[in-house]
């Protein structure tokens, strides 16, 4: 039997927030839940005015976002148009804000041994884990033929990403897929968002996997976000105490997936084989100062696992949790000052 999974919110559960919207003082609480980008986004504003729209226009700047910029399947997006001209010997003029994110995959790229990877879009497309686990697809989901896979893989590889003169050239038949990183980037753009809103004292905003705290909670707190258990999402297998400004993101095997006799095949693709990626980590959380790298960093480290993961996220400065398959934790040494067990 097909068994069809798609979890929104996971990853990273929003805990003890904040207080009720009886707040001492003029501070009131807006609380917002709807979906962008393909995921749950559940927002928790405190602001000192009458700042109601503001939930309203976080929501547009994030389909803004996908739609001029990320998508790669919306013709609107600067991704889709570098896509369209793959092949071309003219190439495609890049923004200065597309060039900086792609100079910041290659890097990533190069130092986590080409584990994060993000022109894998032919190889993405063959597997489709997203439509499947989202139920839009009828019929009995099966992997990709060997011959598919290896002729798509031929195709990837950040290394003929070709950016000159604020133009990217292509090779024939490729595809960027900016999923690995779009939740960060929006994060990135919604704090500056914040930044500009004096109203706004302190905020929690979840993009499915990926969470930003903002400010401080009214009652002067830390932000408690728990890490989901990858064997039970609706619990967690420990919580992070934070103060002010973090972002913090999770890449898991149990958030899109197919599972098909005992198999599970989930949407986190290795570069290397073409397959979901199989490192003995069931679950990645990053916590950085920076969205970007955060999400980049969470697909990296689940990729290559544990040892190589810590050592990749420490040469960003940035701190990780592992949860293994077998319900192990290993985390970084500073994350050890945030994490408590929660039980």
């Amino acid at each position: 039997m097909k068994k069809i999974f798609a979890v929104l919110l996971t990853g990273v559960l929003l805990v003890c927030c904040g207080c009720g919207a009886e707040q001492a003082g003029q501070v009131r609480q807006i609380q917002n839940v709807d979906t962008a980008m393909g995921t749950v986004i559940s927002q928790t504003l405190y602001t000192t005015g009458d700042e109601t729209e503001t939930a309203a226009e976080i929501m547009e700047l994030l389909r803004k976002l996908e739609e001029d910029v990320l998508s790669r399947r919306l013709d609107t997006s600067e991704v889709w148009s570098l896509n369209a001209a793959a092949g071309s010997a003219e190439g495609c003029s890049l923004s200065d804000p597309m060039e900086e994110i792609l100079e910041g995959c290659l890097e990533i790229w190069e130092k986590s041994d080409e584990a994060f990877d993000v022109t894998m879009g032919p190889v993405v497309s063959l597997w489709d884990i997203d439509s499947w686990a989202a139920g839009e697809k009828e019929g009995m989901f099966a992997p990709p033929e060997e011959e598919q896979l290896q002729n798509a893989l031929e195709i990837c590889g950040s290394g003929s990403l070709d950016i000159r003169g604020n133009r990217l050239y292509l090779p024939d038949g490729a595809q960027l897929d900016l999923g690995a990183v779009g939740k960060g980037i929006a994060l990135d753009h919604i704090l500056a968002y914040l930044r500009e809103k004096d109203e706004i004292t302190g905020a929690v905003i979840s993009l499915g996997g990926s969470v930003l705290t903002y400010g401080q909670k009214p009652d002067g707190g830390c932000w408690n976000v728990g890490i989901a258990n990858p064997e039970d999402t609706a619990s967690n297998v420990g919580i992070l105490t934070l103060e002010g400004e973090w972002f913090i993101s999770t890449s898991g095997d149990y958030e899109r997936y197919m599972e098909v006799d005992g198999i599970r095949y989930h949407h986190i693709i290795d570069p290397a084989t073409g397959y979901p990626a199989d490192s003995g980590v069931a679950g990645v959380t990053i916590l950085a100062k920076d969205g970007f790298l955060s999400d980049a960093l969470s697909t990296a480290c689940f990729i290559l696992g544990e040892e190589r993961g810590l050592a990749l996220a420490e040469n960003f400065g940035a701190e990780a949790l592992f949860v293994g398959k077998d319900g192990s934790i290993t985390m970084s040494r500073g994350m050890k000052a945030y994490y408590h067990s929660g039980k």
